[in-house]
């Protein structure tokens, strides 16, 4: 079972994703998406099995703060991927697109961690 917060965080990762590429590429994106070292470091992960820290509440504040700001930092990896694929043309604007939201989810990170932990 996963936590409310990291399901809600995965959500917001996986919008970000589907917003980027719906709006330049008109596709939902995939696993093909991920830049190959990033791919395989989740392979050796998903290997290991679910990681304990999934079953056992955020010790403080600022771990829940790490584990957002790293998970928002997957999903720009995975939206710039997605950039990659689309037109030349349309590029930069699908680049620019997914680093301001980056940078959106970003600034209101530490408000959110707040928020969920009232």
């Amino acid at each position: 079972m996963i936590p409310p917060r990291l399901f809600a965080s995965r959500a917001l990762a996986v919008l970000t994703i589907v917003f980027v590429s719906s709006v330049h590429a008109q596709t939902i994106s995939t696993d093909a998406n991920v830049p190959a070292a990033t791919a395989q470091k989740q392979a050796r992960e998903i290997a290991q099995g679910d990681p304990a820290r999934w079953f056992r509440e955020d010790p403080g504040a600022a771990a829940s703060l790490r584990r957002l700001q790293k998970e928002i930092g997957a999903a720009l990896q995975e939206a710039e991927g997605a950039c990659r694929k689309v037109a030349a043309a349309e590029r930069p604007g699908c680049l620019k697109d997914a680093r301001a939201i980056y940078q959106q989810d970003m600034a209101g990170a530490q408000a959110r961690v707040m928020a969920e932990r009232n």
